[in-house]
C-alpha cells in the first residue's frame, strides 16, 4: 500500500492558511516596531550548545569542521555589535538531532524553524512585554482571517489577556519539566516560567548567585514550551566562568570567545519562538507532525 503524504491530508490546507497568516502577522508586528530582518546562518564554526544532549550535526568542508545551526543565539549577539543596529529578527531554520525518546512529547522535530529575536540593551520585562503583544497580535489576526479554517479544524481559539501569568521555577516542588507539563495542562492562557539554570549565555544575577534572568513562554492546554529566551551574558570573564562550570571545551568556541575578550559584545535580551509549535497550538493538533508536510520526528524513519 502506498504511503499517503501528509501534504495532501484534508487538514493541511487550512493549517497552511493559518500558518501563512501567523507568520505574516509576526513579521508585520516586528517590522512595525522597527526591527531589522536578518537572513539565517545555517553553517558555522560555532552554534548553541543547548542544555540537553543531542546527536552531533556536523559536516566537513574543505578540511574545516562546520556545525549545522541549533539556534542563532551566538550570531544574534554578534550581529548587535555595531552601534547602528539595535533590534533584529531572523526566521531561522534549525537542526537538532534529538534522541528518539523525544518523539512522544508531540512537540519535537529534528528540523524546525524559529522566529529568533534580539534587542540591544533590553531587560527581560521589556522583551516579555514585546513577546506578549506579538503573540496576541498574531492570534488576533488568525481569528480574524482564518475563522473558516479554525472551524474546519474544530478549533476554538481564545485571544489571551495580557500581562501573562508568571511563575518562578524556584517555587516548584517538582522538577521544572514536570511543573511545566502540569501547569500547561491546567492553564487556559499562555504563561511564563522564569529563573532556571540553562546555557552559559543566560544572564546570571550579579548580586544573587543562582538567579537567572531567563524566561520560557508556555502554551496552555498541554501544548508546552512556545518560546525560550533570556538577558544575555556579554562579559568575557562571566562567559568563561560559566562555560567551565558546565564542563564545556573552550576551544570549540574560540572565535566567539575571541570577540568577547575584546569587550565587543553588548547587553541584550531576546528569544526564539518555535514556528511549528505555534502553528500546532493555533490548529489544536496533538502532535507536531500533523501540521508539517515533511515532518522530521525524532526516532521516526525519514522518507522525504
Amino acid at each position: 500500500m502506498k504511503q499517503k503524504l501528509t501534504l495532501i491530508s484534508k487538514d493541511m490546507l487550512p493549517i497552511l492558511k493559518i500558518q501563512s497568516t501567523a507568520i505574516k502577522a509576526l513579521t508585520d508586528f516586528l517590522d512595525k516596531n522597527e526591527f531589522l530582518q536578518m537572513m539565517p546562518v545555517m553553517l558555522s564554526t560555532v552554534t548553541d550548545p543547548l542544555c540537553h544532549s543531542v546527536y552531533d550535526a556536523k559536516i566537513n568542508y574543505l578540511g574545516q569542521e562546520l556545525q549545522l545551526t541549533k539556534s542563532m543565539i551566538l550570531h544574534k549577539q554578534l550581529a548587535l555589535i555595531p552601534d547602528e543596529i539595535s533590534k533584529i529578527y531572523i526566521m531561522s531554520p534549525n537542526i537538532r538531532l534529538e534522541k528518539a525518546n523525544c518523539e512522544s512529547s508531540g512537540r519535537h522535530l529534528i528540523e524546525f524553524s524559529q522566529l529568533d529575536i534580539e534587542m540591544k540593551k533590553a531587560r527581560k520585562k521589556e522583551f516579555m512585554q514585546l513577546a506578549e503583544e506579538m503573540v496576541v497580535y498574531a492570534i488576533t489576526k488568525v481569528k480574524e482571517k482564518n475563522s473558516k479554517e479554525l472551524e474546519q479544524l474544530g478549533r476554538k481559539l481564545q485571544i489571551p489577556k495580557t500581562p501573562f501569568k508568571v511563575y518562578d521555577s524556584k517555587d516548584f516542588k517538582e522538577s521544572i519539566n514536570d511543573a511545566e507539563k502540569r501547569l500547561s495542562k491546567e492553564a487556559t492562557e499562555p504563561f511564563w516560567i522564569l529563573n532556571h539554570k540553562r546555557e552559559f549565555y543566560d544572564m546570571e544575577d550579579k548580586t544573587e548567585k543562582g538567579y537567572y534572568h531567563n524566561y520560557d513562554l508556555i502554551w496552555p492546554e498541554g501544548f508546552g514550551e512556545a518560546l525560550s529566551g533570556a538577558e544575555r551574558e556579554f562579559e568575557f570573564k562571566e562567559i568563561v566562568r560559566k562555560m567551565k562550570e558546565r564542563g564545556m571545551n573552550l576551544e570549540d568556541y574560540e572565535s566567539y570567545l575571541n570577540v568577547a575578550s575584546k569587550k565587543l559584545l553588548k547587553p541584550s535580551a531576546g528569544g526564539g519562538l518555535g514556528i511549528e509549535r505555534f502553528v500546532r497550538y493555533l490548529a489544536g493538533k496533538r502532535h507536531i507532525s500533523e501540521i508539517s508536510p515533511f515532518a522530521k520526528v525524532p526516532g521516526r524513519k525519514i522518507t522525504f
